[in-house]
């Protein structure tokens, strides 16, 4: 993916690490339009940075086709599109009350980007040269006990990433994967000061720098991801689960 002049539509840019990639691709040359739910945060970050802003409700269908059809009236030129919307809250399975978070992560973070790509690829194979990007996690590779279904949801984005990209084989678009490790957002109520997470302008530094020098990779590990990613290869599969599960 080349990362400069494209136009370019980041789903769930408005905090975060979206936000964040959201500033780096505007800044690097991009026309950047971000999507969410909040009216009064895309105001402020058009105030604030000049990145324009749509309203999205990833779980409504009809709020993902709402958005195609302003977006591309817009902006026919639109040639990548970034999911990034996602929750992540910690489940007890024997709480009654997990089976609702369950549902709600499921679709946020799976159905949510599968409906807004199957509403997108068509259009971006018509352009000369797309980008499908998706977000998965290092816990789709190393599951963290304490949130089993947004870590499945991330397993199960790795292994859609991985079809799509063998469907679109032949057309101009690219598909990658974007695994974060921790990094320090507000995801989960956890704030931006954990030791042992990434900071968010590092991480978003070295995922830039390898979409740069390595425009034809089909993922986007940083260093610090690559224990969970490569675990179960490296034979350290059980020793990361422990880790992360506190024992």
């Amino acid at each position: 993916m080349k990362t400069t002049g494209n136009t370019i539509l980041i789903a769930g840019g408005t905090s975060g690490i979206g936000l964040a990639l959201a500033r780096r691709f505007h800044e690097a040359g991009n026309k950047v339009i971000v999507a969410g739910r909040r009216r009064h945060r895309l105001d402020e970050i058009t105030a604030a940075h000049g990145i324009e802003g749509e309203l999205l409700d990833i779980t409504d269908e009809a709020s993902i086709r709402g958005l195609f059809e302003t977006v591309t009236a817009k902006h026919p030129d639109l040639n990548a599109v970034i999911a990034m919307a996602g929750i992540m809250e910690p489940e007890q399975v024997l709480d009654p009350g997990s089976l609702d978070i369950a549902e709600r992560t499921i679709e946020t973070n799976l159905l949510g980007p599968i409906r807004l790509v199957h509403t997108f690829a068509p259009f971006l194979t018509r352009q000369p040269d797309a980008a499908i990007l998706t977000v998965t996690s290092g816990l789709a590779y190393v599951p963290l006990a304490a949130t089993p279904t947004y870590s499945a949801t991330k397993a199960a984005m790795h292994s859609f990433t991985e079809s799509l990209r063998e469907q679109l084989r032949g057309t101009s678009v690219q598909v990658i994967e974007i695994a974060p490790p921790l990094v320090r957002t507000s995801l989960m109520g956890e704030g931006t000061d954990n030791d042992n997470a990434m900071p968010l302008d590092e991480f978003t530094a070295e995922v830039m720098g390898l979409l740069e020098s390595e425009p034809d990779a089909a993922q986007v590990l940083v260093e610090r991801v690559k224990p969970l990613r490569y675990a179960e290869a490296d034979g350290t599969y059980e020793k990361v689960f422990a880790m992360l599960a506190g024992r």
